[in-house]
């Protein structure tokens, strides 16, 4: 599926710079009142990046971003890009302590934030040692301080690092080039079903992955409008959606079933493609997904921080393949499963290590090139990926390996269960056994009101091998999640049975 497109840009400056002399005029960026279009965009990064040359970046140093989806935040990243400089996306949620972890592991020589952004003043702690990084507001007038500007780079030299998540450990910084994101993200577009002058709707969080590169990159390769949301509210998307014409709308398969509540579907008319992602999509939110809302194509597929978007689905696949697969391998990508089921990954897309830990770079890629993901999965004769759960998420009952992922499906299937999701937990005779956290579907009346433990194990009886029935049962309002919709089960294994 690759574009010869790909062949005219190595490097993400490149991109830009070409983005602004193929659409121009054509509508760029809406945040709130202000519009730009690709000249300006561009016009405006080649400042920016005038400023942070002016601030001492040079070729090869790092800036971190901590702030939320904002036409600022694409204008400093590419900016920054644009200086030479290598980009350290950093997650909203996280505190000042957290985010201080990874802006000093980075070196950044600056932080970009939103101050006062929900009521939050985005500062580094007290307790920092060492040189302190200026933080500069992205609401301020540095951006626009510089004079034009661009400085030289190569499509090998490191473009961004970005901080895995941290569900099960400390987040390591991995390290991507320009000339992978480059021709990863074509590839995406085609399969995605982007196209030129359509209308993207980022709720996705640009610190991640599938925010910024499925996002803002794609939207520079393809001549996208990129419409940043710093925050999710069902009803203010469906108003954005309905006002501006929206016709691109990826997002986890919360944001779906969300829009499958929305009272007037006219509002969202206009919606043409979508694309999600995760171990556990029902079926039946895909076919209602087809049935109820305006989608042509909703893709799904699977990747990671450390290799990109691995697989996607392939237009024409069913349902049943798009809620339980996640598509077959992008071009030039190398899938495999190991002995032991966990899912191996080799190609262009792999990461250039993580960022000053040679162990753990050893560790995740080795000899013969393979990533080792940590997600255990299957692939079927077509070639299909299915996700299955986590290496470490794993827990074995009496002898019996049982995967959260595959029970958590199963449980999706309750009419009353909203979400669910399953740990193991110690026991004496088998070793482990599992218990769900399950949040009830709610009803006019509240929370399903037949829905009790007791009963809800039977109901697993009914439908699975007993080693995979969950012994225990907790009811929630609500999963902890983190910011890009993982659950943080690390939250939940404190949690007493």
């Amino acid at each position: 599926m690759r574009s010869n497109a790909i062949e005219r840009w190595s490097t993400l400056p490149e991109l830009v710079a070409s983005a602004a002399d193929r659409f121009g005029d054509a509508e760029a960026v809406v945040d709130g009142p202000l519009r730009l279009s690709f000249a300006e965009v561009g016009e405006r990064i080649s400042c920016a990046a005038g400023a942070f040359a002016d601030l001492g970046i040079e070729k090869g140093d790092r800036a971190a971003i901590w702030a939320p989806n904002s036409a600022e935040w694409i204008i400093a990243a590419f900016g920054l890009l644009t200086a030479g400089g290598v980009l350290v996306p950093v997650n909203t949620r996280f505190k000042a302590d957290e985010a201080a972890d990874i802006i000093s592991r980075s070196g950044a020589k600056a932080v970009l934030v939103q101050q006062g952004f929900l009521g939050v003043d985005y500062t580094l702690p007290s307790s920092w040692s060492g040189r302190r990084p200026p933080v500069i507001d992205l609401k301020s007038d540095f951006l626009s301080s510089g004079r034009p500007f661009s400085r030289p780079v190569d499509g090998d030299d490191i473009s961004d690092i970005i901080f895995t998540s941290g569900t099960t450990g400390r987040p390591k910084g991995v390290m991507m080039n320009h000339r992978q994101n480059l021709r990863l993200y074509q590839e995406w577009c085609d399969l995605a079903d982007l196209r030129e002058g359509d209308r993207y709707l980022m709720v996705n969080p640009y610190f991640h992955t599938f925010g910024y590169k499925a996002g803002l990159i794609a939207s520079f390769i393809r001549g996208a409008t990129m419409l940043p949301v710093p925050v999710f509210d069902v009803d203010r998307v469906v108003e954005l959606i309905a006002a501006e014409r929206i016709t691109m709308l990826p997002g986890p398969p919360t944001l779906y079933h969300s829009l499958l509540s929305v009272p007037d579907k006219s509002m969202l008319s206009t919606l043409r493609a979508g694309v999600t992602g995760a171990a556990d999509i029902p079926v039946e939110l895909i076919r209602r997904v087809h049935e109820e809302l305006p989608f042509r194509t909703l893709a799904t597929g699977y990747g990671l921080t450390e290799a990109g978007t691995v697989t996607l689905s392939r237009p024409g696949d069913s349902f049943e393949d798009i809620a339980t697969t996640a598509g077959v391998a992008c071009d030039g990508v190398e899938m495999r499963i190991a002995e032991d089921g966990e899912v191996l990954v080799r190609g262009y897309t792999v990461m250039q290590g993580y960022l000053d830990d040679p162990a753990a770079t050893a560790e995740a890629i080795d000899g013969e090139g393979w990533l080792h993901t940590g997600d255990l999965g299957t692939v079927d004769d077509a070639g299909r990926l299915r996700i299955v759960g986590r290496k470490k998420d794993m827990f074995i009952v009496g002898g019996f390996n049982a995967y959260p992922a595959e029970i958590e499906g199963f449980l999706l299937e309750h009419p009353d269960v909203a979400q669910a999701a399953v740990i193991g937990v110690p026991d004496e005779r088998l070793g482990q056994v599992g218990k769900a956290f399950v949040v009830p579907k709610v009803g006019s009346d509240g929370p399903a009101a037949g829905l009790d433990k007791d009963g809800l194990i039977a109901w697993c009886r009914d439908r699975m091998a007993g080693f995979k029935v969950p012994r225990y049962v907790e009811f929630l309002d609500e999963l902890p999640l983190n910011a890009t919709g993982k659950v943080m089960k690390d939250r939940l294994e404190a949690s007493p049975r």
